[in-house]
């Protein structure tokens, strides 16, 4: 039976699929022509923007660091450039460090180099890449350089790079950059100058390097760069160049710096010198000392061992962190406090036996037998503590304190570095807020007695004794001590002073502080230091200290022989010159010295003659040819 078509149903069936599938069609071609529009006229500017993008690179342009330098314009530090060999781990397809051995074919790879790598990686802050060799020669920048298809992820960066060209020489003065770890990145981005440190990869770590970053980093610039495809650079577009960063220029007279670092040899300690009329800071020496440039590109474990374990503590910045008790130094502001309270005259003598009873408790003095009749110039000059003994009684310990704080004793200075330690100026109210129990914070008469000769709690840097020494030689006018005494812009060249004017004045009496002064000279012409200062061309005034390190049993005598040398007194002198009109003050310590005469005093000396007159004296020959008598030590 044969079927019969319909054709008007099929007819309708194709109709009806015809106009589905048209206004699919519609519907699409609709849809594109809304993308097309939307991508063309709505996102326009947005893409333009990205397409400006992947065609120009912003590359950040780093300003040069500023530079420092010593009174004179000697360079102490400064910036050249290098180039160095980066790699970016996160661009390494395959093992790093068969990446690292390939490299080494190349370019000379030492073990330390790989070990300061790792170190760089644990540290770094994103995906940034870090040096595995620095300063690279000629030679290898070209080998490399030929092969550099071989190393995605590896490149040849010039950089600019901080030099110390003095090494050790005022390195805890000037301090060190390194580069910046993961705290420091965090810090950065939170700031206000994130936008300053693009490009940046290191910062002041020490020293003036990290108290004055905000001055010698400069402004960052940039460059917008067209880059290929593949992300090369093909031309320079346009540049926003970098502002150069201010110099430092320092108070400390560098020449002088090396007298002081070379007459302590190998001892430790520390000296500071200052002009007193401006507070500049002439000398700031802390023995031993270290090469700053070890850690500009991340010092390596073994340097790092050697300075972080050595028993003499290299790293330790004694002007500034080292606290000492300041010993008979203490004794010409114990005398001024007596004149200028009206506890004593110049002319009052007591009769010395050589100890001081108070209570059941023996105070002894240096000198078996005690110095006879002594006034307050005869106390001074041969350092007479049964006098300071008897004047501490009668003063009391707050009586002290409140007098001393004006000078800077227990006080941070304001010196413009970091991390300045406070120390200790005894006071009732001292006591008792540093210890817990009720029995600790009482403050007990006896404790009064051994202030007065600069022992007991006293606990001073011997930047701060150089700085009340100064403010003494400076008739009580307080100058703020500083290190930097200029900063020099580093487009213009317009210097501005760091430290002005003055901090105030002590309310002094004029005679009294003369009569202090006329003692002191004493000191250098009959008195302790006299030996040393026996063929000065110049007058002078000081005064010798002696710190005990560990306390003698009640009926001993200290014995230096009985003892190991760390347990050994220190030694301690503070000076000016010349007397009448003081161009230099000077505080030092040598730990472990002994008597001031014979181990600080010289090297005081030696600071002097230099500054005053020019000369480079043999310090080992001069204190050779001048021996102390041991009966004659007493500080």
């Amino acid at each position: 039976m044969t079927e019969l078509k319909n054709t008007e149903r099929e007819l309708h069936l194709f109709r009806l699929r015809l106009s589905v599938a048209g206004a699919l069609v519609f519907v699409m071609f609709a849809c594109l022509m809304a993308r097309f529009i939307w991508l063309q006229v709505y996102k326009h500017n947005d893409y333009v923007a990205q397409a400006e993008d992947n065609r120009i690179s912003v590359v950040p342009v780093v300003p040069n660091r500023g530079l420092i330098l010593d009174r004179n314009g000697v360079v102490l530090a400064r910036n050249y450039s290098a180039y160095t060999l980066e790699i970016t781990p996160s661009k390494i397809d395959g093992d790093l460090e068969a990446v690292i051995d390939d490299l080494a074919t190349l370019v000379d790879i030492q073990p330390k180099d790989r070990r300061r790598f790792k170190k760089l990686q644990e540290e770094s802050r994103n995906l940034a890449s870090s040096p595995i060799r620095v300063r690279l020669t000629d030679e290898e920048v070209a080998r490399f350089s030929a092969q550099r298809y071989r190393f995605p992820g590896v490149e040849i960066q010039a950089r600019l790079f901080r030099q110390y060209p003095l090494g050790a020489v005022a390195s805890h003065v000037i301090g060190y950059i390194g580069r910046i770890n993961t705290r420091e990145a965090k810090d950065i981005d939170e700031s206000d100058d994130a936008a300053n440190y693009r490009g940046t990869e290191h910062i002041g770590k020490e020293g003036l390097e990290k108290n004055y970053e905000d001055k010698l980093h400069g402004r960052t610039g940039y460059e917008e760069v067209e880059v290929s495809a593949g992300g090369r650079p093909i031309r320079t577009l346009s540049r926003t160049a970098a502002t150069p960063g201010d110099n430092l220029i320092l108070s400390i007279d560098v020449e002088l710096q090396k007298v002081v670092e070379q007459a302590f040899g190998n001892r430790r300690g520390a000296l500071i010198a200052i002009e007193p009329s401006t507070g500049d800071v002439l000398a700031y020496v802390s023995m031993p000392t270290f090469d700053p440039n070890l850690f500009v590109e991340g010092i390596d474990q073994q340097n790092w061992d050697l300075l972080n374990n050595s028993p003499d503590h290299p790293l330790l910045n004694r002007p500034l962190s080292g606290a000492y008790p300041p010993g008979s130094t203490y004794k010409p502001f114990m005398a001024l406090a007596a004149l200028e309270l009206g506890r004593r005259k110049p002319s009052d003598a007591i009769a010395d036996p050589g100890y001081f009873w108070f209570g059941n408790h023996k105070f002894r003095d240096d000198k078996e037998g005690g110095h006879g009749m002594v006034d307050m110039y005869k106390s001074i000059v041969q350092s007479c503590d049964t006098y300071y003994y008897l004047l501490a009684n009668d003063l009391g310990v707050d009586t002290i304190h409140d007098f001393m704080k004006p000078f800077g004793f227990g006080q941070k200075t304001g010196i413009d570095l970091k991390f300045e330690r406070t120390g200790v100026l005894p006071s009732t109210a001292w006591k008792a807020a540093a210890y817990k129990k009720p029995e600790q914070k009482r403050w007990y008469a006896g404790e009064t007695i051994s202030i007065g000769i600069g022992q007991g709690y006293n606990s001073f840097t011997p930047l701060q004794l150089a700085h009340a020494t100064a403010t003494l030689a400076n008739n009580g006018i307080v100058m703020k001590p500083h290190l930097v005494r200029e900063i020099e812009n580093g487009v213009t060249r317009e210097r501005t002073l760091t430290v002005p004017k003055e901090s105030y004045r002590i309310p002094l009496k004029q005679e009294n502080i003369d009569i202090i002064k006329n003692a002191m000279v004493g000191v250098n012409k009959e008195g302790t230091g006299a030996r040393v200062f026996s063929k000065a061309e110049y007058v002078s005034a000081g005064k010798t200290g002696t710190a005990q390190v560990i306390a003698i049993k009640k009926g001993e005598k200290y014995d230096a022989s009985k003892i190991s040398d760390r347990h050994h007194d220190h030694a301690l002198y503070t000076a000016f010159a010349p007397a009448d009109n003081p161009r230099i003050a000077i505080a030092l310590i040598v730990e472990n010295g002994g008597f001031g005469a014979a181990s600080a005093a010289p090297i005081a000396k030696a600071a002097m003659d230099f500054y005053l007159l020019g000369k480079r004296p043999d310090v080992k020959a001069a204190v050779k040819a001048a021996p102390i008598p041991e009966n004659e030590l007493t500080d």
